[in-house]
């Protein structure tokens, strides 16, 4: 399970950790197996490391994106930008059929209204799922 409680900006060069910006994206998060395990060894590699203390380097924005502009040139895979990762995890989820309410809690969004009013493109479509769905559960 991932804690998240604290927010980090880079402002005017200075690294700020701050309480996020509503109680809401205060939050618990589960994570796959695989992804516990992965983060277990990477941490299990970092020199000293205490519970409390943030799991990944201080990184520029900046210097992300351009890694990722340079993983974009040398695969098949279409540049992407930071925030695209959030919408893509929410648009999985909804296309596995999670609640919106779950997702809702796991983005952090203080209001389901945030959560349906991002998301409503991707449930265009549902209701012809429902359609089939309870076709199937009809008796034969």
């Amino acid at each position: 399970m991932l804690k998240i409680n604290k927010s980090y900006q880079r402002i005017r060069g200075k690294n700020i950790i701050s309480r996020p910006k509503t109680d809401s994206s205060i939050r618990d998060i589960t994570i796959p197996d695989f992804l516990f395990n992965m983060l277990d060894d990477y941490l299990n590699v970092l020199y000293d490391y205490k519970p409390h203390e943030r799991i990944l380097p201080q990184i520029k924005k900046y210097t992300l994106a351009k890694q990722l502009t340079i993983i974009s040139k040398h695969t098949e895979i279409p540049k992407i930008r930071i925030n695209d990762l959030r919408h893509s995890h929410a648009s999985l989820l909804i296309k596995e059929g999670v609640q919106a309410k779950v997702i809702q809690k796991r983005l952090g969004h203080n209001d389901i209204q945030t959560t349906l009013n991002t998301y409503s493109h991707l449930w265009e479509g549902a209701d012809d799922e429902v359609s089939d769905l309870l076709n199937n559960l009809s008796p034969k």
